[in-house]
């Protein structure tokens, strides 16, 4: 008789750790200790604008402008390709809540286009023609690039700027070209979880030396580059990124190739090895990405040989066999309590609102392993397969 899940008795999988996350070293630690000494620690500083500029390249665009956070980027790039009250912006409704919700302080309406089907990206072609669309707001779920063809299309035929929520995608390419280079923007977080992170921050990325500057003034208070500290010709914010934050980026940017190769390598084991599951999916990345940071490791519930078992049993059995998982989104964003209400009074047309039947399924069958997992040995991705199967075999009795 088959051992059954920990969750319901017998022996975990793994009872050691994975990889720890941040990773450091003396880089960070000697990058840190100078701004500490300069007694530089924000304004005046350089390291932040050397680090965008040296993101930006790594990204392959012309110029990156630092900032607090990710949520930030997107809602100072939105604004900078012209997005403001009442405006609609087409995205996805598979993310996490901030992508709606600079929209929403911005005064714009999200529209929430559906899902590729069997996928987690989403699919222009599903958003009803005859829109006054804004701009077009894809999101690089998982570290996966959004397919970017359809949205090139709509952008080139209806001179719509595109903004790139990149937050999970640093390194990432679709088609051998980088996220943040697909669009007008490129808006990257650098938050805790991320796989190059100083806790907080972001970036954005672009091409437009109009764009940047806009950006870096909306940064600043409204401040230009070459005008007195006290004249603001914008209404903009204060939202800089720290000398600090900008000496441990730098460094983690120096480690960030070898440990996307190592996270692919072991993905490519992990989709290999778990190829015979019966009930459970490691999704590969659409067609047409060529790199893949492994940020999440997406897994999808087949509902033909699994019933109708909660994903949060699921996500249980799996940390109970020692393997970090979690539920993931659990709603839609156009179902969401608070963006739903704003929607009441904001959409034009309620049938804006779906359904959506693509990303429901999403919010019900997808649940995620954390990048930790790939940035070990063989042998740690075969303890993550040990694990899936274990459960895979038992996922009815859950």
């Amino acid at each position: 008789m088959s051992e059954v899940p920990a969750i319901r008795g017998g022996r975990p999988v793994r009872t050691r750790p994975f990889p720890s996350w941040p990773q450091w070293g003396e880089e960070e630690e000697r990058n840190l200790l100078e701004v500490l000494r300069s007694g530089v620690w924000g304004i005046g500083g350089r390291r932040a604008f050397e680090f965008a500029a040296e993101f930006a390249k790594y990204s392959g665009c012309r110029y990156g402008v630092p900032c607090a956070n990710g949520t930030v980027a997107l809602k100072v790039a939105l604004r900078a390709v012209g997005v403001g009250e009442g405006d609609l912006v087409v995205t996805s409704p598979y993310t996490f809540i901030a992508t709606a919700s600079v929209l929403l302080e911005l005064g714009a309406v999200p529209v929430f286009a559906d899902l590729m089907e069997g996928g987690l990206h989403m699919d222009v072609t599903t958003v009803r023609d005859g829109l006054e669309v804004k701009a077009l707001l894809p999101v690089h779920i998982a570290g996966m690039p959004n397919p970017m063809d359809a949205i090139w299309e709509v952008s080139r035929e209806r001179g719509i700027p595109v903004v790139e929520d990149a937050a999970q995608a640093h390194g990432s390419e679709w088609r051998g070209r980088r996220a943040g280079s697909l669009g007008n923007a490129g808006c990257f977080s650098f938050q805790s979880s991320k796989v190059m992170t100083s806790g907080e921050g972001g970036c954005i990325t672009t091409d437009s030396e109009e764009l940047a500057d806009l950006c870096w003034s909306l940064i600043n208070c409204g401040r230009t580059r070459t005008a007195d500290w006290y004249e603001h010709e914008l209404i903009g914010y204060n939202y800089r990124m720290t000398e600090f934050q900008a000496a441990v980026l730098q460094a983690q940017l120096t480690r960030l190739d070898a440990q996307i190769e190592r996270r692919q390598r072991n993905y490519g084991i992990l989709l290999e090895e778990s190829s015979s599951l019966r009930a459970l999916e490691v999704l590969r990345p659409p067609e047409g990405t060529t790199r893949f940071n492994g940020y999440l490791v997406p897994v999808r519930i087949d509902r033909s040989r699994a019933g109708d078992v909660d994903k949060r049993r699921v996500v249980e059995a799996l940390r109970a066999e020692g393997i970090p998982a979690s539920p993931g989104y659990t709603v839609p964003l156009n179902r969401h309590p608070g963006i739903a209400r704003y929607f009441l009074s904001k959409l034009p047309d309620r049938s804006l609102l779906g359904p959506l039947p693509n990303a429901e399924a999403a919010v019900r069958d997808v649940f995620w392993l954390p990048h930790v997992v790939l940035l070990g040995d063989q042998e740690d991705v075969l303890d993550v397969v040990k694990a899936l199967v274990k459960v895979d075999a038992e996922i009815e009795n859950l």
